[in-house]
């Protein structure tokens, strides 16, 4: 039996590692092992090794029924067809117009210039939000899916805000956050413009819920300069990323390596068998600068 790593969680205390123990059994079974969590400390040292080849993650809590290795690049760790069976059954996909649940949408800040609009399931809270590595966020209003997705278009088309933003866009401001109040009021501001639209085509099912910002810098360990030099671009079998935790946001973790600062993107780990390391041993892998412009592709 191994331990796998399944990726960054983010429960309201602070970010966790997710772990799965898989044995023989369990994949006769076509189902997924035990599972754990690493809570992660800032200031504190971790290292891991990956270890022979990389195999699908499965979808939906079943364990790929083909065993296929994946490519060591790959954010999604899933073969073809559980990447198409996973996103088949999403929220994202828009296949699942008679969801019961009450949604949220939220306005997200990354940056300056950088909001988006989202939904969310009420039911999960702001985990949404911690796990694209939302700055600032407020709550816009809940409703039905449908009532959220059209509220969702309506700011798009009506006030040009994107439901996406490049994920390289996001990690390279990091290092140089603006004030509080300079990252509350763009939300504030924003927030003002959408509300103006009941009554112009904002979807009478869906109730708006009032501007109460938060601030996850602290929670991210951003309430201070953090370097953002470079990023891992792959594992490779014998691998070594290791270093002091600095900060985490979103999918990423930032060590403080033996030559500087370097970002992990967690979903790279997914997938792999992983041991640990001295975090004495550095960043043995590939990397990418990305303090001076360099980009890795969008995630969000």
């Amino acid at each position: 039996m191994s331990w796998h790593c399944t990726g960054l969680r983010w429960p309201q205390e602070g970010p966790v590692l997710g772990w799965q123990k898989d044995g023989a059994k369990d994949r006769a079974k076509g189902e997924a092992g035990s599972t754990r969590v690493s809570v992660l400390v800032y200031g504190k040292e971790l290292g891991f090794r990956a270890g022979g080849e990389r195999h699908c993650v499965g979808a939906r809590g079943n364990v790929c029924p083909l065993g296929a290795v994946v490519s060591g690049r790959s954010t999604g760790a899933r073969c073809p067809e559980c990447a198409r069976l996973d996103r088949a059954h999403s929220v994202a996909a828009d296949t699942i117009a008679d969801d019961p649940r009450t949604y949220r949408v939220y306005l997200a800040w990354f940056g300056p210039s950088m909001v988006k609009v989202g939904i969310t399931a009420e039911a999960r809270g702001a985990a949404r939000l911690r796990e694209q590595g939302a700055v600032v966020y407020s709550w816009l209003g809940h409703g039905p899916l449908m009532a959220a997705r059209r509220t969702e278009e309506l700011l798009r088309s009506a006030l040009g805000v994107p439901d996406r933003i490049p994920y390289a866009r996001k990690r390279a401001v990091r290092a140089a956050l603006p004030g509080a109040a300079e990252r509350v009021a763009e939300v504030e501001r924003l927030y003002g413009r959408a509300a103006a639209l009941e009554g112009a085509g904002w979807p009478q099912s869906l109730e708006r819920l009032p501007f109460e910002p938060v601030d996850h810098t602290g929670l991210f360990g951003l309430d201070g300069p953090v370097e953002v030099a470079r990023a891992v671009t792959e594992l490779r079998d014998g691998g070594v990323v290791a270093g002091r935790l600095v900060a985490a946001a979103g999918p990423d973790l930032h060590l403080a390596a033996t030559d500087g600062v370097v970002v992990l993107n967690t979903r790279l780990m997914t997938g792999w068998e992983l041991v640990g390391a001295d975090a004495r041993s550095g960043v043995t892998v590939p990397v990418i600068d990305i303090g001076g412009g360099g980009v890795q592709g969008g995630l969000f």
